[in-house]
């Protein structure tokens, strides 16, 4: 009698890995991301409170002073250029950071600019037969995907160390600070002290995210299957612009903002807690300017949803200055949708200050402006070299409908020169609205003047 097997259960056989395979797919990944991840040592010299009694002899360090050294990871994403990415604590204060490769070659290498908000830094050594990951798409990672990590845990000696773990989560913030860009992905592939700035990889070995953190039980700094890593969309655009112009500018809306609460939620008619409130609109702002109102809740940026205040400031900071940006907001317990162009993030000293006065961030002209000093070259081809530098623009102001842009030196108001930022608040404060001024500004090398009447 012949026996017959159910079809579905050849479908069932034949539709799991083996053993084999599923090994081979990790082993795929550690031949691929191996190469490319590197061990940094950073060398400063540490203060201490201490009485030290005695220091080697011919010590050239005050006894209050000793060298030493932290280790972390990092992985190289362009291997032409020599270019590195880690995290900025990893080398945060160095004298000398040397890099090991897989290949135990030691090099030194030279920062190129740092990102504490974002704890992101960028390297740069000799390209000599160096070898990049893969980028990948950090928002096509699902909870549950299977990743590896690749780092430099408790030593060089136990270096290139190879774990694997699942996405745990997506999107997390407030994990190391209220202050800092945090949207991690948590995994539990073992990382530990030494790990950070090292690789995450997805299965086709693409670099998915830069291990930063970890939570403990308070008694330890082991893993307690609890990691964060900078998702690497993220990594991209900070990268991009500390290559290019040594720092990250970010777009800005110009509120202060707050998680909804179960209160919030009930008084102004809302069906959930998603979203953010605005709290306060900061006068002059690009949302002042939209006709963005105090009690507006935002729940989506360019139709992605927004479920706190944490994924508000990151969705708005990874935009640029100038950038049209579509908001969706609760008001009065209807949706509406309001388009605001974005400015120019400002450093947190002066964001605290524009919250606690309520205070505006641009002059009477329309803009805002930071400290500048040209390299010998051009303060030879046009004058002294000082000046201020235009770093935002108000939508619809004087300056803009005159075309001062984002990048002009300012070295002129009037007849007089301009070395400071000192120099030209006093300067744009002889003048009212209805007054003509001229300014002498520097645009791509070139100097010229810029007349307008002041509305």
């Amino acid at each position: 009698m012949k026996k017959f097997i159910p079809f579905f259960i050849f479908t069932i056989l034949f539709a799991f890995p083996s053993k084999k395979d599923f090994s081979e797919a990790f082993i795929r990944v550690a031949e691929k991301g191996n190469p490319a991840v590197v061990s940094i040592t950073s060398e400063k010299v540490i203060s201490h409170n201490y009485h030290q009694f005695f220091a080697p002899f011919g010590d050239r360090f005050s006894p209050d002073e000793f060298r030493g050294k932290s280790l972390g990871s990092g992985v190289i994403v362009d291997a032409e250029e020599g270019i590195i990415v880690t995290n900025n604590h990893v080398i945060e204060g160095a004298e000398e950071i040397k890099i090991l490769l897989y290949d135990n070659r030691e090099i030194e290498a030279e920062i190129i600019a740092t990102d504490p908000p974002s704890d992101l830094a960028v390297l740069q050594v000799e390209p000599d037969d160096l070898t990049h990951v893969k980028l990948g798409n950090s928002t096509d990672l699902s909870v549950g995907e299977w990743v590896v990590a690749i780092g430099s845990p408790f030593g060089l000696h136990l270096n290139h160390t190879v774990t694997a773990g699942i996405v745990s989560a997506i999107g997390r913030s407030d994990v190391i600070s209220r202050n800092n860009f945090e949207d991690f992905i948590q995994h539990d592939a073992a990382i530990n002290p030494g790990n950070s700035g090292g690789a995450l990889f997805n299965l086709d070995g693409e670099l998915v995210g830069i291990n930063t953190a970890i939570a403990t039980d308070g008694y330890s700094r082991a893993n307690a299957g609890v990691g964060f890593a900078i998702p690497i969309n993220m990594v991209k655009r900070v990268m991009e612009d500390l290559i290019a112009d040594g720092k990250v500018t970010r777009g800005w809306l110009g509120v202060q903002i707050q998680d909804v609460d179960e209160g919030m939620a009930k008084a102004l008619r809302l069906n959930n807690h998603n979203g953010a409130i605005v709290s306060q609109v900061i006068q002059d702002s690009p949302a002042e300017d939209a006709g963005m109102e105090e009690q507006d809740v935002i729940v989506s940026v360019n139709g992605k949803s927004v479920d706190n205040s944490s994924k508000l400031k990151n969705l708005i900071s990874s935009g640029r200055p100038d950038d049209e940006t579509r908001l969706t907001v609760i008001r009065d317990g209807r949706e509406k949708d309001v388009v605001v162009t974005l400015g120019t993030r400002p450093g947190e000293k002066e964001l605290r200050e524009s919250y606690r006065t309520g205070g505006t961030l641009y002059d009477l002209l329309g803009l805002k402006v930071e400290p500048y000093t040209a390299d010998e070259e051009a303060s030879f081809s046009f004058g002294s070299g000082d000046g201020v530098l235009v770093v935002d623009v108000k939508g619809n102001s004087s300056a803009a409908k005159n075309e001062i842009r984002r990048g002009d030196v300012i070295t002129e108001v009037g007849k007089n020169e301009i070395t400071s930022v000192n120099d030209y608040k006093a300067e744009v404060k002889s003048y009212s609205k209805g007054d003509t001024i001229m300014l002498r500004i520097v645009r791509n090398g070139s100097p010229l003047f810029i007349a307008f009447e002041i509305e």
